[in-house]
């Protein structure tokens, strides 16, 4: 096997990872607590449509201990007690604002709910999960703001870069809707991640690396990946439910290839924060992988070893590239 001379940011592995990449930012581990401020989208309030995603249920990745406390300062306190047992070398805690969308409301009631979050003495920052076609400028002139004296990340569900499988699952925006929020996230100097999901209804293979592409040549800074799961009480578990075969699910081998031809065509610069999802075993109806979400990252590294490949090696794009000077923040910003 070839000694291939990777990026010098991949550190010892053979891609970037945004958990080795905070640790190095930020003198430490960078933990988010989940917040869930009872956010709605509009999917499912009537503004673009109603039923929401057809994967989505929230309750497959919100804590419980969130549908318990409508408090956000006890939400943050219930979080802390178990992150800080977990990891007690935590450098800073970010409030992790995850549920539905989280900036889809005016910028005075956003600011209060943030700034309800940032007063907890023990919360350095925010990442604010929310849709592409829900940051308005005055709200990212707002998170911008911010920004200047706290760790702040905004992360965008795009799901597909495809706007066929966009429109298919019910997203309500565009991938152009996409491109055009982080671009205006980016001019302001914010960090930008985003969320992709494998294996969406109809969506083909070839569409899902073009994606590497089309997210390459944006100014993000990280990367989500997530395999497709069929969850209980969504639309696409009914469909599935009522034909199976019309929503062929990928092997978990399948899965890893996938991610590692991603990968390969990813730019070097964009750092991975995670190549898989896990929802509660009792919400979940497939795949039935038999594999714990910490079983998938050293998978996915194995294959990158055994094919001598590492993410970039296929890039194409402009090497040069770098981040703007205010996109990350140095640990003396934090206070």
């Amino acid at each position: 096997m070839s000694c291939p001379t990777l990026p010098p940011q991949f550190g010892t592995r053979r891609f970037l990872s945004w958990n080795d990449q905070q640790r190095r930012q930020h003198g430490g581990r960078v933990q988010k607590v989940s917040v869930d401020a009872g956010f709605t989208c509009p999917n499912r309030d009537g503004s673009k449509g109603i039923g929401g995603c057809t994967f989505c249920n929230n309750d497959g990745f919100t804590p419980s201990y969130l549908r318990d406390q409508a408090d956000i300062t006890r939400q943050i306190d219930t979080g802390l007690e178990f992150f800080t047992r977990r990891y007690p070398n935590t450098r800073h805690f970010v409030a992790y604002f995850q549920a539905y969308s989280n900036t889809y409301a005016p910028v005075d009631q956003l600011r209060k709910v943030y700034e309800a979050a940032l007063a907890h003495p023990k919360i350095d920052g925010l990442v604010i999960g929310t849709r592409p076609d829900c940051v308005p400028d005055d709200v990212l002139d707002y998170l911008a703001e911010l920004s200047r004296h706290k760790i702040v990340e905004l992360e965008l569900g795009l799901e597909s870069c495809d706007d066929a499988t966009l429109a298919r699952v019910n997203r309500g925006h565009t991938f152009a809707d996409a491109q055009d929020a982080i671009r205006r996230a980016a001019a302001r100097g914010l960090q930008v991640a985003a969320h992709l999901m494998f294996d969406l209804p109809g969506e083909s293979r070839d569409s899902m690396l073009a994606g590497a592409d089309k997210l390459s040549a944006l100014p993000l800074q990280s990367l989500k990946l997530h395999q497709l799961q069929i969850i209980k009480h969504t639309v696409l578990a009914n469909q599935w439910r009522r034909d199976p075969a019309s929503l062929p699910i990928m092997s978990p081998q399948d899965y890893f290839a996938l991610v590692v031809d991603f990968l390969e065509r990813l730019s070097p610069h964009m750092a991975i924060q995670r190549i898989g999802s896990e929802v509660p075993p009792a919400l979940k109806l497939a795949p039935d992988w038999n594999m714990r979400l910490h079983e998938l990252l050293p998978q996915v590294e194995a294959l990158l070893l055994e094919r001598d490949t590492w993410q970039g090696r296929l890039y194409r794009g402009d090497e040069s590239r770098v981040l703007s000077p205010h996109s990350e923040l140095t640990p003396a910003a934090v206070t």
